[in-house]
C-alpha cells in the first residue's frame, strides 16, 4: 500500500476506527474538517462521546499545491516530537494515538475543550495558568533535548532524527531575509511602506538578524518546537495544549523562547487599536507584560535547577557556568522574539492581534509598534541584562506615546 490522500469522510472514518479505540463498531461517526493551517489537512471524527484528531501531510503545501513540494517527513517529526514532549510534559502536549508512515498521517486527541490561544488573546480573555505552563514546557523540553543532559551519541543520535531541511528553509527565509528587503513575498500596510524601506537600510539592525540567523542555521543546541507562535498553542483556564511541532529540529534553545514571547509582545502592539475601551486594553496589555515576567521566571529558574541537579558532564556543572548560560540565552530569546515581532508585520504571514483592527491608520499604528519594539529587542538584546529591565523598556515605549 502506498500513499493516498483521503478522498472522502469514509476513507477518514475508516482510518479512524483502524488506528483507535475510542468508538464501538456500531456507533455513527461524523467527519469535519477543522484545518485552516496552509500546509495540512486536519479533520476531526466524532462519536456519541468521544472524538479524535487526524492530520494527513501532503507532498506540497496545501494553499499552493504541487508547485510547492514538501517533504512528507515532516508528519514523522511532527508525532516524534510530541511524543518526545510528551515524556516530558505530558500534560501539556495532545496525546498521539497512532503514526502512520505510509499514509503520512497522525491520530491525536482531540483538545477542543481548549481554546486557540491566538483568539483567546485577542479576545483579552486572561488564563492564570498559561505562562506558568509554557515557562515549564520550554525548561524541560529544551533541557532534556540538550548536551546538558544527553550524553554524545544520544545527542548525534537526536540531531540525525530531526533534520528537517524543507520546513527549516521557510523559517530561514521568512524570518531572517525576506523582511529585510523589498522582497516579493513581503505583504506590507501602504501606510507602513516608509517605515519599512528605513528598516532595510538600517546596517546595525541587520548585522545583528544575521547573527541570529547564523545561529538558527548553526547551533544545534536542543530539540526546538520550531513555530512556537500564539496559534500553536490552546489553553482554558484550567489547562494549556501545545501542538504542531512540525517545524521541529535541533537548534537554538532562544528561538522557541523568543517566538513565544514575540506573540505575547505582537498582542500588546495589537491591543493599543484593537476595539474597546482603553483602560480595558491597557489593563490587558499589563497582564500580558506580567505574563512575560512570570513565563521567564518559571523558565529560568526550573532550567538552573535541573542543570545544577541534572547535568551530567561535570565541566559543565557549575553555578557560574549556569549564570553565564542564562545570560547567553535571553540575549538569544530577545533577538529571536524581535524577528518574530518583524516579520508577522512586514512579511509573508501577519497575525490577527493586529490584521482584526479594522480601521487602516489604526493598524498602521499597531504594525508601527511591533516595528518598534522588534527593532528595540534585536538592537539592545545585549545590553537588557534582565527581564525586569525587558518589561520597563517596553512600557517606556508604551507609556510615551
Amino acid at each position: 500500500m502506498s500513499f493516498r490522500k483521503f478522498s472522502s469522510d469514509t476513507d477518514v472514518i475508516a482510518f479512524a476506527r483502524q488506528h483507535s479505540d475510542l468508538f464501538t463498531a456500531e456507533e455513527s461517526l461524523q467527519v469535519e474538517e477543522i484545518g485552516d493551517g496552509n500546509i495540512n489537512f486536519v479533520y476531526r471524527v466524532s462519536g456519541a462521546d468521544n472524538s479524535l484528531i487526524i492530520k494527513q501531510a501532503l507532498p506540497y503545501v496545501r494553499i499552493i499545491g504541487e508547485g510547492w513540494p514538501l517533504s512528507q517527513d515532516r508528519v514523522r517529526i511532527e508525532a516524534e516530537a510530541l511524543q518526545l514532549e510528551a515524556n516530558h510534559c505530558p500534560d501539556l502536549v495532545p496525546q498521539v494515538y497512532h503514526y502512520d508512515a505510509e499514509q503520512c498521517a497522525i491520530v491525536m486527541e482531540d483538545i477542543s475543550a481548549f481554546e486557540n490561544l491566538r483568539i483567546a488573546m485577542v479576545e483579552r480573555k486572561q488564563l492564570p495558568l498559561l505562562a506558568e505552563h509554557l515557562g515549564r514546557f520550554l525548561a524541560d523540553t529544551l533541557f532534556y533535548t540538550s548536551d546538558l543532559y544527553l550524553d554524545t551519541y544520544e545527542k548525534k543520535s537526536l540531531v540525525q532524527r530531526f533534520i528537517n531541511p524543507d520546513l527549516c528553509k521557510i523559517s530561514e527565509e521568512l524570518f531572517f531575509w525576506d523582511p529585510y528587503c523589498d522582497h516579493e513575498r513581503n505583504s506590507i500596510n501602504a501606510s507602513l511602506r516608509t517605515d519599512a524601506e528605513k528598516l532595510w537600510q538600517d546596517s546595525e539592525l541587520k548585522l545583528e538578524v544575521a547573527r541570529l540567523k547564523i545561529k538558527f542555521l548553526n547551533q544545534a543546541e536542543a530539540l526546538l518546537h520550531g513555530d512556537l507562535h500564539a496559534g500553536s498553542v490552546f489553553a482554558n483556564k484550567q489547562g494549556t495544549k501545545i501542538i504542531d511541532p512540525e517545524f521541529a529540529y535541533v537548534g537554538p534553545a532562544g528561538f522557541d523562547i523568543g517566538t513565544v514571547i514575540g506573540n505575547y509582545l505582537l498582542n500588546v502592539a495589537g491591543q493599543a487599536n484593537q476595539r474597546g475601551e482603553y483602560a480595558e486594553r491597557s489593563d490587558y496589555q499589563q497582564w500580558l507584560l506580567a505574563g512575560i515576567n512570570t513565563l521567564w521566571h518559571t523558565f529560568e529558574q526550573r532550567f538552573r535547577q535541573h542543570m545544577l541537579a541534572e547535568t551530567r558532564d561535570p565541566s559543565l556543572q557549575l553555578g557560574e557556568y549556569a549564570d553565564w548560560y542564562i545570560s547567553e540565552l535571553l540575549a538569544d530569546t530577545l533577538g529571536y522574539a524581535g524577528t518574530e515581532m518583524i516579520r508577522r508585520t512586514i512579511g509573508l504571514a501577519h497575525v490577527m492581534d493586529i490584521e482584526s483592527i479594522e480601521d487602516a491608520e489604526r493598524r498602521a499604528d499597531s504594525e508601527r509598534l511591533a516595528l518598534t519594539l522588534g527593532q528595540i529587542l534585536i538592537k539592545e538584546r545585549t545590553t537588557l541584562s534582565s527581564i525586569t529591565q525587558v518589561i520597563d523598556r517596553i512600557r517606556s515605549e508604551l507609556y510615551c506615546r
